[in-house]
């Protein structure tokens, strides 16, 4: 369990989003927190193979291997 507080600004705006779509302020909380966790660790999980491995690629290199597609 986990028990948190809010500003009053966001708070009211929870309880507004979750009043319109007829869900809790858990489901959102819960969803907000989720989708969070996942870009935090994959931010360390980069930041720990950039120390790992610190090579460094020329952006010229980048962008030989990948040119950008004819643009309209």
């Amino acid at each position: 369990m986990l028990a948190l507080r809010l500003t009053p600004d966001l708070e009211k705006r929870l309880d507004t989003l979750a009043r319109k779509t007829g869900r809790t302020k858990s489901f959102y909380a819960r969803q907000a927190i989720s989708e969070h966790l996942d870009d935090l660790e994959d931010i360390y999980l980069a930041e720990r193979r950039f120390a790992k491995n610190n090579s460094r690629i020329a952006l010229e290199d980048v962008e030989s291997e990948f040119p950008q597609s004819a643009q309209s």
